[in-house]
């Protein structure tokens, strides 16, 4: 297990100053018995989306850092020795998805690629134009979330532009497209702001984590946990949250039985990232199948909520729990933490980004 030796302070303008690096104090974290908790790679300023090549390089978009990093681990030791900007100079590029040897990168307002980018790491080409004009309102959740679905297309969540208000079909929803950027269309609608999405082994169905509304208090609405059945569900935002809850202002009119409740409620204000199902047999029978989820936290709860990585488990397809995988990254209202993605690798161990500490995260098990 890593300490930190020292505390770096940033101050912001307008902020207060900020502990940088605290996270790395990992002994303060529960796992379950039997897992353990090391840094993949540092240096990783606000690290978010995950995606893996084929040649075993982990990609991570970022927010306000602008920029596209390559992690690479050319000794197989679980430790990234070297970390590779393969983009700068982007709009918020959190989101990112991998496929056919190409990365792609959604910016605010396009999505670009980088061709056959495993095999140029230290010298990236030019990021190139797939899609533009991607619906753009100045306001909230203007940065994306990218996935290939099993169909091959590239899957891009849209965010409403707001806390709550009228979204039509331009905002708040799904959307996918070719490879190319070509046959853009819309999958699901009613969607306040998904920063998560994966398909389940097997089925193939998507599912996909949406953040409740703020300023109804500090238990309401939860963030979802939902899944899309067929195109065009609506999931009841801007008029119904959580499922069964009218929005104050807008709800009129607009009665939660029209809409595709959630799956599972996952909690008030917990901010619920990247997912992944877990695929591999390295650990224990009750985590194989399960969802992984990041929970970023709350950023105005009274008492914060949140700030953890979280297992939905199932039995026939149905959620039947939800636990903590990875708790403590929020002790006695401290922020040490604040896990945006999760990814398995292919040695089965998952990776967990976390864009406050700038840091990305490996979690294995032995057994006890």
């Amino acid at each position: 297990m890593l300490k930190s030796a020292a505390v770096l302070w940033i101050i912001v303008a307008g902020w207060c100053a900020i502990p940088v690096g605290m996270a790395t104090d990992l002994e303060a974290l529960r796992l379950p018995e039997g897992f353990h908790i090391s840094v993949y790679a540092d240096h990783v300023r606000d690290a978010r989306e995950l995606a893996l090549g084929d040649h075993g390089t982990v990609f991570v978009g970022s927010m306000n850092a602008g920029v596209v990093y390559a992690l690479t681990d050319t000794d197989h030791d679980g430790r990234a020795e070297k970390v590779t900007v393969v983009a700068r100079h982007l709009q918020l590029p959190s989101g990112i998805a991998f496929a056919r040897g190409n990365l792609y990168i959604a910016t605010v307002h396009e999505i670009l690629q980088l061709p056959a980018i495993e095999s140029r790491l230290d010298h990236p080409p030019a990021p190139m134009l797939v899609a533009d004009r991607l619906p753009y309102r100045d306001g909230d959740h203007s940065w994306h979330f990218l996935g290939v679905g099993p169909d091959g297309h590239l899957y891009v969540s849209i965010g409403a532009p707001c806390n709550a208000c009228e979204v039509g079909t331009d905002f708040g929803k799904l959307i996918r497209m070719n490879l190319d950027g070509s046959g853009r269309e819309d999958v699901a609608y009613g969607i306040r702001n998904s920063v998560g999405f994966t398909w389940q082994p097997g089925t193939g169905s998507l599912w996909f984590t949406d953040n409740g509304r703020d300023l109804l208090g500090d238990d309401a609405p939860n963030d979802e946990l939902d899944r899309v059945d067929h195109p065009g569900q609506h999931f009841g935002f801007p008029y119904c949250h959580q499922g069964d809850l009218p929005d104050p202002v807008l709800g009129a009119g607009h009665p939660c039985s029209r809409y595709t409740p959630p799956v599972l409620k996952l909690g008030a204000h917990v901010a619920a990232l990247g997912l992944r199902f877990y695929t591999g047999k390295h650990w224990p029978p009750a985590y194989r199948g399960g969802l992984l989820i990041a929970e970023h936290g709350s950023w105005n709860r009274t008492e914060k909520s949140g700030y953890r990585v979280m297992l939905v488990s199932f039995k026939d397809g149905t959620p039947t729990a939800y636990t903590p995988l990875i708790d403590g990254f929020q002790r006695d209202e401290h922020v040490y933490g604040r896990p945006a993605d999760v990814l398995e690798l292919a040695d089965g161990s998952v990776l967990v980004s976390d864009d406050f500490a700038g840091k990305v995260y490996r979690i294995t098990y032995q057994m006890p």
